[in-house]
C-alpha cells in the first residue's frame, strides 16, 4: 500500500511559480485512451518528467508532484495505469485498484509511458529534450523498467520499487532486466520497509555494478515504505534529502 488518498507531497510550493496545468487524454500504441495530467514550466527544451503513480493510479498527490516539478522548470506528465480496465478517469478514494493491478501488464505500462514521453517531446525545441521517469512503489519498479524499454531516457528514478519481484503478469523482475538498462538509475528506499528487505536492494545494486549501469541507491534508515509524504513529519529530513537527490540526478544527467 502506498500513500493514502488524502496525502500531499512533502515539497513546499514555489510562490509565484508560473505553471500551466491541464488534464489530458493520451492514446497508447494499441489505441487505449488513458487519463493524464500535464504541468508546464514554460521552458521549451528543458528536462521533462513522466510521473508513474503508485497502485492507486492517478490522483491528486501525483498531480501536485507534477506541479512541483514544473515549478522547478521541468514539464511533467503524470498518468493513470488503468485505462484498459477501468476507463479514462482520475481515481477516487474508493477506487478498487487491487482488482485492476493484476490485469495491468508491464508491456502496456511501457506503451503508456511511450505515449507520455512522446507528448513531452512534441513542439519546437522539445524533440531531443532529456526525459526522466519518476515512480513510486508499483510505479517505482515500472519506472526502473523503462530504462530497458527504448524511450531514450536520460534517467529513471524509483521510490521504494521492488527490485527482485517478478511482475504480476509473469514479466521479468527489475533485476532481470538490468543488463538491458540504457540510462542511469536512482533508487530511494525505506530502511524499515518490511516489504522490500535490505538484501534485495543490495542485490539490485550489485547487479547494476556488474552490468556497468550508472546508479545511486539511497537507503533511509528507519524510514517505512511510502515515507515521502507530508504527514510523516518524523521523516521530513529524509524526504527533503530524497527530493534534493532527484533534482540533482536530473541536473547531472541532463548535460
Amino acid at each position: 500500500m502506498c500513500v493514502p488518498y488524502d496525502s500531499t507531497p512533502p515539497i513546499a510550493p514555489i510562490s509565484g511559480g508560473a505553471v500551466a496545468t491541464r488534464d489530458l487524454t493520451l492514446s497508447s500504441q494499441d489505441g487505449t485512451k488513458f487519463a493524464a495530467f500535464f504541468a508546464g514550466s514554460g521552458h521549451p527544451g528543458s528536462p521533462a518528467v513522466v510521473v508513474l503513480p503508485d497502485v492507486r493510479g492517478l490522483f491528486k498527490f501525483y498531480e501536485e508532484l507534477a506541479v512541483r516539478f514544473a515549478e522547478r522548470g521541468f514539464d511533467s506528465v503524470a498518468f493513470d495505469f488503468f485505462g484498459r480496465t477501468a476507463g479514462v478517469a482520475k481515481r477516487v478514494a474508493d477506487f478498487p485498484y487491487m482488482e485492476h493491478v493484476p490485469l495491468t501488464k508491464a508491456a502496456q505500462i511501457t506503451a503508456d509511458v511511450r505515449a507520455a514521453v512522446s507528448y513531452l517531446r512534441q513542439g519546437k525545441g522539445n524533440e531531443k529534450r532529456p526525459v526522466f521517469t519518476v515512480g513510486f512503489c508499483f510505479g517505482g519498479s515500472n519506472s526502473w523498467l523503462q530504462a530497458a524499454s527504448g524511450h531514450s531516457l536520460a534517467g529513471a528514478v524509483g521510490f521504494y520499487g521492488h527490485p527482485t519481484r517478478p511482475g504480476r503478469d509473469g514479466s521479468p523482475s527489475v533485476v532481470e532486466r538490468v543488463p538491458e538498462f540504457k540510462c542511469p538509475i536512482l533508487g530511494l528506499m525505506g530502511g524499515a520497509d518490511q516489504g522490500i528487505p535490505a538484501e534485495e536492494v543490495a542485490k539490485f545494486e550489485a547487479t547494476m555494478t556488474r552490468a556497468g549501469v550508472k546508479h545511486e541507491v539511497r537507503m533511509y534508515p528507519g524510514a517505512p515504505h511510502s515515507f515521502f509524504d507530508r504527514r510523516y513529519e518524523e521523516f521530513a529530513k529524509d524526504s527533503a534529502d530524497a527530493w534534493d537527490r532527484v533534482l540533482k540526478f536530473i541536473a547531472q544527467n541532463s548535460k
